[in-house]
């Protein structure tokens, strides 16, 4: 079943009312555009068909505008003859031929009525081909813009997130452990004993000592 009968009720449809009442509206409008698209194949179609049987018609008019001359040419010769029943009979063949002339004529004025509509037809389902084609393209851009925030909600708020912090919270226990090593390395070191910290001060003596006279000597090359 399709969603239209057909080209009336394509050329009549409001294709928002319809993408509002579908549960998909993806599938919908897809299904919307191959059916218009069908449509428009056959409505052409059918023009085509139209079109060509109006040109058969004319070949037959203008056969039978041939017939009519030969039946008047026969006619006329026929009068010539003093054979007037014959010119009668001649004439009305004719008439025959004139009379199945306008009847085709009348069909191809009858079928110029139907492409004029078909013509109009075609337009319309395109107006409508093209707006479909944009409510879809609008659909598809809004599906991947909610599948594109749906990613970055799982992203921020899911699983994901959650094993990536634990990951940081890892390496900084990681980190902690490492700085905590390098500080108990300096625990429990042994204080200076007296000696050693009497030893340092004679040191410090000595070096300023050996300063004060570097400095004496070189006050006396100066001089």
């Amino acid at each position: 079943m399709g969603i239209f009968s057909r080209t009336r009720d394509i050329i009549a449809a409001n294709v928002t009312d319809l993408l509002d009442k579908a549960e998909d509206p993806a599938k919908m409008i897809r299904m919307i555009i191959l059916e218009m698209e069908e449509t428009l194949v056959e409505v052409r179609a059918s023009a085509a068909r139209t079109i060509a049987d109006q040109k058969e018609m004319r070949r037959q008019i203008g056969r039978l505008e041939q017939v009519q001359s030969s039946w008047l040419e026969k006619a006329e010769l026929a009068l010539s003859k003093d054979r007037e029943d014959l010119a009668k009979a001649a004439l009305v063949e004719r008439q025959k031929a004139a009379d199945l002339a306008d009847q085709l004529k009348d069909e191809i004025e009858t079928l110029d009525e139907t492409l004029r509509a078909s013509e109009a037809d075609i337009a319309k389902l395109q107006n409508k081909l093209r707006e479909a084609r944009a409510r879809q393209n609008s659909i598809v851009a809004r599906l991947e813009s909610a599948q594109n925030r749906a990613r970055m909600r799982e992203m921020y708020a899911g699983a994901k997130i959650d094993e990536a912090f634990a990951r940081f919270d890892l390496l900084e226990r990681r980190v902690d452990y490492a700085e905590g090593r390098a500080e108990a390395a300096g625990m429990g070191a042994a204080p200076k004993s007296l000696e050693e910290e009497i030893a340092e001060l004679r040191s410090s003596d000595k070096v300023e000592a050996e300063l004060a006279a570097l400095k004496a000597r070189s006050q006396n090359k100066e001089g």
